[in-house]
């Protein structure tokens, strides 16, 4: 009975997790991960529309920078997006 019990539990967490909503972020707060992950500040955003998405826009970020942002993203339920070969104009 005990080990049903448990399954049971089990199961229901894993079933609230996967319904974890997702917020929006502060520019401040996205600014904190962009510096601690070795980007520039801007360089991290989400959109209003859809929340789900963190974009990441620097040109080649390392292996560590993007290990840095993916984990972070997924501790708060965030799909990473990539945006490579940014060109900005002068």
């Amino acid at each position: 009975m005990r080990a049903a019990s448990a399954i049971l539990i089990g199961a229901g967490s894993l079933a609230l997790s996967a319904c974890a909503t997702v917020r929006m972020h502060s520019e401040a707060e996205l600014n904190v991960v962009a510096n601690q992950c070795g980007l520039a500040l801007g360089q991290v955003a989400q959109d209003d529309e859809e929340k789900r998405l963190l974009f990441v826009m620097q040109d080649s970020p390392t292996p560590q920078q993007r290990t840095c942002i993916v984990q972070w993203a997924r501790k708060n339920h965030l799909k990473t997006v990539l945006i490579e070969g940014v060109e900005f104009a002068q």
